[in-house]
């Protein structure tokens, strides 16, 4: 809980650890910092200046982050915090911390390989099975569920799922 007394270092720490928990609408059991779209909390004159970074520029899940974002904040006793979003740099699946990949394959969706997206460009990707792990797979369709998400299936268990795309 933050009190007047609390200095800017550990008010950010404070505000980090409670921004860091916010979970994605679309994928609930990664947290933003899971994903990589928290991308930092500074202090500016004692107000909390959050930036956030969406996984693609039309996402619609960011104004319900930046929402449970002032609500996890306030909940600290942090009022009035200003949430960003930025868009340049854009966000990477690079981002991705491996907590959230694990979280992710554990959750049945593939997660996204590092440096992946050259590969997936020229059709040199091999994405593994979660259900079974083989990597006889492939795309049956560019868009999944969501539009950070492919649809592939599995030819080894023959199961569908979703794979986080690279980017």
């Amino acid at each position: 809980m933050v009190t007047a007394a609390t200095s800017d270092s550990n008010l950010r720490k404070v505000a980090w650890a409670a921004a860091a928990q916010v979970a994605d609408p679309e994928i609930p059991v990664l947290t933003i910092e899971d994903l990589g779209v928290l991308r930092d909390i500074a202090v500016v004159d004692g107000q909390v200046e959050v930036t956030i970074t969406p996984t693609y520029s039309g996402c619609p899940a960011m104004n319900m982050i930046a929402l449970e974002i002032e609500l996890a904040l306030a909940r600290e006793g942090i009022a009035k915090p200003v949430v960003t979003t930025v868009l340049s740099p854009a966000w990477t699946t690079d981002w991705m911390s491996d907590e959230g990949r694990r979280k992710l394959k554990d959750y049945g969706i593939a997660p996204p390989q590092r440096g992946g997206g050259r590969r997936a460009l020229f059709g040199e990707q091999q994405v593994a099975c979660p259900q079974c792990g083989a990597i006889d797979t492939e795309v049956l369709s560019e868009f999944g569920s969501t539009s950070c998400k492919a649809l592939w299936r599995c030819k080894s268990c023959r199961e569908p799922f979703d794979y986080f795309k690279c980017h």
